[in-house]
């Protein structure tokens, strides 16, 4: 066991509340009951003073630490991959997730983007953390927050409607849809057993914007812009019109060796823009298909039209 230690605040810590702070350094090596008793007792203390689990912490404070024991009864098996990044400046990431990667860790797999920044930035004192979510099964662009500023800026433009995200999907059927379009619908969790699944006709409104981008066969690809942010939006929605997604056997669609293709192509905020293709070369290589410069311009005047101001 450890004696009392001392540990400086990081720039990229400030801000966090002291709480906050110790259960990310603990990485839940240490109870929070645990931490929030040393805390109420005085064994944790900010240069020098006693203070509260809500104290907003600043760079270069000095935190004193207890002795401890970690808890290690929470490691889980080491992630299996590297992570493909887009974009990096020294507060941001753009990540490409892959489908099938889940963005955290479960109690049924250990691998997932937040372990794998974990390892890529193992010497780092705050970890790089998604800012927002992604179905297991969906691919595409995900923003990582390389400083706590930064992850909490962002969460305010999410919740202040500055974001502008929109996807690409491979549906069953021929759509109509030449237009932007918007669909509205009510949906909800509905519970059977084990399986959790989002049903339409009541709950919390739904809304997206959808438009054909080509047709070939018995299929079409969309481009979608969710303008709310329920679970499985975009998958119940869009099965609920007729049109399930490919790959999406839990809404209807039809089995694909690919996987799901739903990818999370556009990311904007004011100031920022990152685009990228998704990867699939069936049903059709849609990287081949479409230039990006076309669709870029398409995705901007969906928003122009369906949820201003877009970002500049």
């Amino acid at each position: 066991m450890p004696g009392v230690s001392y540990w400086r605040v990081e720039p990229t810590e400030a801000g966090q509340k002291l709480l906050q702070f110790l259960a990310r350094r603990f990485d839940r090596g240490i109870p929070s009951a645990a931490l929030q008793r040393w805390i109420r007792t005085g064994q944790v203390r900010v240069d020098g003073a006693r203070a509260k689990p809500n104290t907003r912490l600043h760079s270069n404070q000095e935190i004193r630490i207890p002795p401890y024991v970690l808890n290690q009864t929470h490691v889980l098996a080491p992630p299996i991959g590297d992570l493909t990044i887009l974009h990096e400046t020294e507060d941001l990431l753009i990540v490409v997730k892959p489908s099938g990667l889940p963005v955290h860790p479960g109690s049924s797999h250990s691998d997932s983007v937040a372990s794998r920044l974990k390892i890529r930035f193992e010497a780092s004192r705050w970890t790089p953390t998604p800012v927002h979510r992604l179905d297991r099964n969906t691919s595409g662009l995900l923003a990582v927050a390389k400083s706590y500023a930064r992850l909490r800026e962002l969460h305010e433009h999410w919740r202040s409607g500055l974001v502008c995200k929109a996807y690409l999907a491979w549906v069953q059927g021929l759509t109509g849809w030449d237009e932007p379009t918007r669909i509205a619908d009510l949906s909800s969790k509905k519970h059977d057993g084990r399986l959790e699944k989002m049903v339409l006709g009541q709950g919390r409104q739904t809304v997206s914007v959808v438009q054909t981008i080509l047709r070939r066969e018995n299929g079409s690809l969309l481009l979608v812009a969710p303008l709310t942010g329920r679970t499985h939006q975009i998958r119940v929605q869009l099965a609920g019109q007729g049109h399930p997604l490919l790959g999406d056997q839990k809404y209807g669609g039809p089995p694909v060796s690919t996987g799901m293709l739903l990818h999370a192509w556009y990311l904007a905020w004011p100031g920022f823009e990152q685009t990228a293709l998704p990867p699939w070369t069936s049903p059709l290589p849609v990287a081949k298909l479409i230039a990006v410069e076309t669709l870029q311009k398409t995705t901007r005047d969906l928003f122009l039209e369906h949820n201003p101001p877009h970002p500049s």
